[in-house]
Order: structure tokens, then C-alpha cells, then sequence
């Protein structure tokens, strides 16, 4: 009986070993340990986009414990939020305001025009002909009035146009359909609706391949001549959908010093780093797409891309009003699918098992 006894008591104990080992392999961040949101206190507000999906998940405790501002990564996108005439669809949105507001964290709204993800419907009439300028600016005008109203006093900041700047040298707007139709007045007015529907809110334009010189001067130029006109802008938002060949520190610093002249707020609104070298339009998958691991040298390539980027924004935290990573950790990231579909990329500061990379380190540890 003594022998079986000591039996029992070493397998209980090798089984309450085994226990903790598993925990600690698939906890978070010790409770208590200070979050990139402890360490940016003094600098900026530290976000992450999110779906109503994941709040509902383990990932939850990871967003409440690092970060103090949130995204709705589709949520609010006009497809999704309006997708019918007369249907709006508040569900997620709600959900992810109602989070925020639980745990006192700010709400950035996102967006309210957008080429993509546009309804089908906001550009045709019942017989499905295009709308004319005048139809399609009150069907956005109802919208924007009828979704920023709707978050007042909740949603601190809104991204309200997005990506109207071609990509293309020779093109200035994006020829989207919005444009096609409207010309460039339905930017302004979209500014002007969102002001007026919540006075309070801090408005936003928002795009990406910003560290393009020919881009980046484009975007200046708009912003300039919406602010001579008066039209309420407050900020701009960078997407730093960036790798880790790009941006180099210089380019990164002449980046930031360009947009630091106009005078408005600028926000890092959808912050990651890709593991590949940047590419800018989907392609079909190639044989050298199969090496997807997470290898010694991808790591530290991208752990001196984030602290390269850090030590630029925190050199900038007096124009720089917030950072937001575009999503919440490595076990889902858009850009799993961009720009090749399927292809596993790992481009935030937290693991699959949400613990904190050796980038993360990089970013905290200054």
C-alpha cells in the first residue's frame, strides 16, 4: 500500500507539472504585466483593429491588457453597416462599441467612404441604371448623418474618406465610381456631414503607400486644399502596411516630416509588418510561396523594422496621436491572403498562442 501510494503521489505530481507546462504554454502575458499601452502612457494611445468575432474569444484579455483604442476592422465599412437601402446592420458594430466602452478604451471609427466595400445599391436606382450626382450624394449624406450619429460620444475619431489618391503617376484621384459620378466634392462633403452629424469627433483622411514620394505628395496637396477651403479635417492617417525591406529609416523619417508640415494630426491607423519583402497587388501563388516558417532571420528582420519604426514615432509623438496595429496577433492577419492567398504571414507583435515576439521586446524595451 506504501509503494502505491508513492506511486500516486509522483504521477499526480508529474501530471500537475504537465498541467502548468500546458498552461503557460497557451496563457497570455502574465496578469498584471504592463502592455504596450503601460509603455506608450506618455507618447500615444496604442489600438488594434478587431472583429465582434474575436471580443469573444481568448483574445479578448490580449486586447483589454495591451492596448487602449480599438478599430472595427470591417464592422463599420459601408457594406457591411448599410447594406440595403433601408437596412442597416448594427449588430457587430454595436457589439464592438459596447466593448469599448466597457473597458474604457477609444473607438476609432472606420470608414464612412471607401471605393471598396461599397454597397451595390448606393450606385444604381430601381431600375438598375447609375444614379445621378445629386441622388448619390444624399444616399451618402443619409449615411454618414445616420452612422456617425449613431456612435456620438462613443467614436472619438472617424477615418471618413479612404484611399480617394491614385496610385497611378499620372492620375490624381482615384477614378472610383464615387469619383466618376460626384468628381472630387463628395470628399469635401463627406468631411462636412461627418462634422456636422458629431461636432466633437475628430475626422480623418486615411491611405496607404504613403512613403511613395509621388503619392505622398499627391495626398499633401489634397489635404492643403481642403484645409485653405475650411473643410473639417483634422488629421491624416498613415496605413503603414509596411515589410521588412520597407520603409528604410530615412524614408521613414522624411515620411513623417512631410506630413508633420501640414499642421494636422497624424495617426499610424493600420500598422503591420509583413515577414516578405512588399509587394503591392495580388498574384497567383508561386514555388517559393511553400517556405512560410517563421525562421530565425524573418524574425529578425522584422524586429528591426518594428524598432526602426518605433524610435521614428516616438521622434514624432508630438504630431503623432495614436498607433493601430491591423489586427490582434499572428493567428489571423489580411495578410494571410495579400498578396498571395493562403500564404501565412506573421506580421504583429504577439504569436499564434498570443504571446508577446521578440519584436515586441524591440518595441518596449527604450
Amino acid at each position: 500500500m506504501k509503494y502505491i501510494r508513492h506511486v500516486i503521489i509522483v504521477l499526480l505530481a508529474v501530471a500537475i507539472s504537465f498541467s502548468c507546462v500546458a498552461y503557460q504554454a497557451h496563457s497570455f502575458v502574465a496578469p498584471g504585466a504592463r502592455g504596450l499601452k503601460d509603455y506608450y502612457r506618455d507618447y500615444f494611445p496604442i489600438g488594434v483593429a478587431v472583429s465582434a468575432r474575436a471580443l469573444h474569444t481568448e483574445e479578448a484579455g490580449l486586447v483589454v491588457r495591451q492596448f487602449n483604442s480599438i478599430t472595427p476592422e470591417n464592422a463599420m465599412k459601408m457594406g457591411v453597416i448599410h447594406p440595403g437601402e433601408q437596412l442597416y446592420n448594427w449588430k457587430d458594430a454595436d457589439s464592438i462599441a459596447a466593448f469599448a466602452r466597457r473597458n474604457g478604451m477609444k473607438l476609432r471609427g472606420h470608414t464612412l467612404v471607401w471605393h471598396n466595400q461599397a454597397p451595390g445599391w448606393i450606385f444604381k436606382d430601381a431600375g438598375g441604371q447609375q444614379v445621378s450626382k445629386d441622388v448619390l450624394l444624399q444616399r451618402l449624406k443619409e449615411h454618414i448623418t445616420t452612422v456617425v450619429k449613431r456612435y456620438k460620444g462613443v467614436v472619438y475619431a472617424w477615418d471618413v474618406a479612404n484611399e480617394v489618391i491614385s496610385d497611378r503617376k499620372e492620375e490624381f484621384y482615384r477614378n472610383s465610381l464615387w469619383y466618376q459620378i460626384c468628381g472630387e466634392e463628395y470628399i469635401e462633403k463627406a468631411f462636412q456631414w461627418a462634422h456636422e452629424a458629431d461636432p466633437d469627433a475628430l475626422l480623418f483622411y486615411n491611405d496607404y503607400n504613403e512613403i511613395n514620394t509621388v503619392k505622398r505628395e499627391k495626398i499633401i496637396r489634397m489635404l492643403n486644399g481642403l484645409v485653405s477651403k475650411g473643410v473639417p479635417v483634422h488629421g491624416v492617417g498613415l496605413q503603414a502596411h509596411w515589410a521588412v525591406n520597407e520603409p528604410s529609416a530615412e524614408q521613414l523619417d522624411k515620411t513623417m516630416a512631410d506630413f508633420a508640415k501640414l499642421g494636422l494630426k497624424i495617426q499610424i491607423t493600420e500598422f503591420d509588418v509583413s515577414v516578405y519583402p512588399k509587394e503591392h497587388e495580388m498574384r497567383e501563388r508561386e514555388a517559393g510561396d511553400s517556405a512560410t516558417a517563421f525562421t530565425a532571420a524573418k524574425e529578425l528582420q522584422q524586429l528591426e523594422q518594428y524598432r526602426r519604426c518605433f524610435a521614428s514615432f516616438r521622434k514624432y509623438r508630438d504630431v503623432l496621436t495614436g498607433v493601430t496595429f491591423w489586427n490582434i496577433s499572428d493567428r489571423y492577419s489580411w495578410l494571410d491572403n495579400f498578396p498571395v492567398r493562403g500564404r501565412k504571414d506573421y506580421p504583429l507583435l504577439f504569436d499564434k498562442e498570443l504571446q508577446p515576439k521578440k519584436a515586441f521586446w524591440s518595441v518596449v524595451k527604450f
